[in-house]
Order: structure tokens, then C-alpha cells, then sequence
């Protein structure tokens, strides 16, 4: 690493660098471990092979669907703590190289990041109902705070994925670059952050935190609530073969409200 600037890198290409409780307890140390270097000022994160993170892993899923929604409720909020909160105890700031695919979960990982950078070729997106699931992992909060609510709401709605050139026009993402650019582009970010004053990079980053963390304990309960009611329904055991068959899902229409 450049001396004061460390990289964090998801290893499991093969499977898109989807997240996993195993990876989220990695994450924790790792996380953990950087926030008690006394010279590290910046942190870089990213993914190997062709993807950021695909999102949850499917196998986590399916285990939910057939758990009790009260467990569930207990683990989803369990699990976006391994990510989340583990990327927040960092003190310095953390930048996401999004060097491909950052969809669902891995999306909600990249904005808890302080900045992103994405490469051209990436997709990035919250495809939560698109699989029957309420979004989880911070979307339904850190969407709004970063984008104008339309935008926002078009994204969570849809689950629609989009090119980093849109991300950056919206302000998703700091800006868009090659992919043989990104790891160049981010470093610099990241040495400029670096050479500034680490006693005032630290305590303004704390007082952006309080403003982008206002709330967030309150949105992470009701998501977590929310996709527990959504694992236990039969949407998403469709969404979940869907992926499996390589098909769009086919949804029943709505028999009863849904909280």
C-alpha cells in the first residue's frame, strides 16, 4: 500500500464476491484492525474479478426463507452490522472502487463508503423487489440522503441497474473512468485525502457521518422487519428460482396487505 493509504479487497471472484456471514465476520476484523492503525488516513475498497459484489449470496437466502420471521428479523440486522457498521468504525475515509457489478447488498456496501469511484463497465443497482424482497442494508435510507427522491424512489421501485455514466450523472458516484483507470483514479483520491491534515480529515468526516447517519438505526429496523415479513411469502421463492433459471420472475398479484 501507499504509505498511509490501505486497500481492502473482496476475494471471491467465483462467485461475484457475493457477501456471506463467514466474509461479513472478515470484514468485521479486517475493519476492526484498520481503525486501530494510528497512520492509516485513507482506506480503499473493491472487489476482485469481474464484480464489486454481486449482493447476498443465494444460499444465505434460501436458508431465510425458511426461517421463522423473528429469527430473521434478528439476523438481517446481524448481518448489515458485519458490513455497515464495520465499514463506519473505520475513522478515516473509505472510497469504493466499484470495479464492476455493485448490485443489492454490494450496491449498499459501496454507499456506506464515504466516496465512490466506479469503473465504465460497471452495473449498479438495487435489485431487492426484483427478487420479492423488501430492500435491506441501509438502501432505503442512504438512497434518499444521496439522490433526489425521484431518483431514488425509481431505483428502489424498480430495482432497475444502471451504468456507471448515469451513477455519476446522478451522484451516485464521484465520478465514472475506465476500469484500467479506476485503481489509478483511486489511489490519487485517495493520496490527495491523505496528504491533508489527518486531525481535520478525522473530525470532519465524523460531523458528514452524524448528518449521513441521522436516522439510520430507525431504517435499518424497519428493513430488517420488512424483508423478514417478504422471506416467509411465496415471491421470493420465485425470484429466487428465477435467478436459478436464469428467467425474469413471474409475481402473483397481491391476495392480502402486506406490511
Amino acid at each position: 500500500p501507499h504509505r498511509k493509504v490501505y486497500t481492502v479487497q473482496f476475494n471471491r471472484p467465483k462467485t461475484l464476491n457475493a457477501l456471506t456471514s463467514p466474509m461479513g465476520s472478515e470484514f468485521m476484523r479486517i475493519c476492526a484492525s484498520l481503525a486501530s492503525i494510528p497512520v492509516v488516513r485513507a482506506v480503499v475498497l473493491t472487489g476482485s474479478g469481474r464484480a464489486f459484489s454481486a449482493g447476498g449470496d443465494l444460499k444465505f437466502l434460501w436458508d431465510r426463507t425458511r426461517t421463522p420471521p423473528d429469527e430473521n428479523a434478528e439476523i438481517m440486522r446481524g448481518f448489515y452490522g458485519m458490513f455497515l457498521g464495520a465499514v463506519r468504525t473505520i475513522p478515516v475515509p473509505t472510497i469504493a472502487a466499484i470495479n464492476g457489478h455493485a448490485v443489492g447488498a454490494g450496491l449498499c456496501l459501496a454507499l456506506a463508503c464515504d466516496l465512490r469511484i466506479a469503473a465504465s463497465n460497471a452495473k449498479l443497482g438495487v435489485n431487492f423487489v426484483r427478487l420479492g424482497l423488501h430492500p435491506g442494508m441501509g438502501a432505503t435510507h442512504t438512497l434518499p440522503y444521496l439522490l433526489p427522491p425521484q431518483a431514488a424512489a425509481r431505483l428502489l421501485l424498480t430495482g432497475d441497474l444502471i451504468d456507471a455514466s448515469e451513477a455519476a450523472s446522478l451522484g451516485l458516484v464521484l465520478k465514472s473512468v475506465s476500469a484500467d483507470d479506476l485503481h489509478a483514479e483511486t489511489l490519487a483520491l485517495a493520496r490527495r485525502i491523505a496528504s491533508a491534515s489527518p486531525v481535520a480529515v478525522r473530525a470532519t468526516l465524523k460531523t458528514l457521518r452524524i448528518a449521513s447517519g441521522t436516522g439510520i438505526d430507525a431504517a435499518l429496523q424497519r428493513e430488517a422487519d420488512a424483508q423478514a415479513v417478504c422471506y416467509a411469502m411465496q415471491d421470493m421463492q420465485e425470484g429466487l428460482q428465477a435467478i436459478e433459471g436464469k428467467r425474469e420472475p413471474m409475481f402473483a398479484d397481491v391476495v392480502r396487505a402486506h406490511k
